[in-house]
């Protein structure tokens, strides 16, 4: 009996060996673990932060780019005007002579 009960608390004793070795293995790779998670997640933010610093940049530069556009619209629509006025005392002039010369 005393031999079996030697074997039982040695094979407990193996047992809880195991179960400690496996504790310490886990918890020597928890802070490699850790680190990895750590890194994704700065990949992560960093990946989504250059992201969006793109689109603010296309934004920024399709704001730009239709001001510009803009601009040179009312610029040219106050070319047109002014030509348009220039023109109109020449062609109510030309009326005039026109309606002066039938009348």
């Amino acid at each position: 009996m005393n031999e079996k009960l030697i074997e039982q608390v040695l094979q407990i004793e193996k047992q809880a060996q195991e179960i400690h070795e496996a504790a310490r293995r886990e918890a020597e790779q928890l802070p490699i673990q850790a680190e990895k998670e750590a890194q994704a997640l700065i990949d992560k933010a960093r990946s989504e932060a250059e992201e969006e610093a793109r689109q603010m940049v296309a934004s920024v530069q399709s704001k730009e780019e239709s001001t510009r556009i803009l601009a040179e619209a009312e610029e040219e629509a106050r070319q047109l005007q002014a030509l348009a006025i220039s023109n109109i005392d020449r062609a109510v002039a030309y009326v005039l002579e026109r309606v002066a010369g039938r009348a």
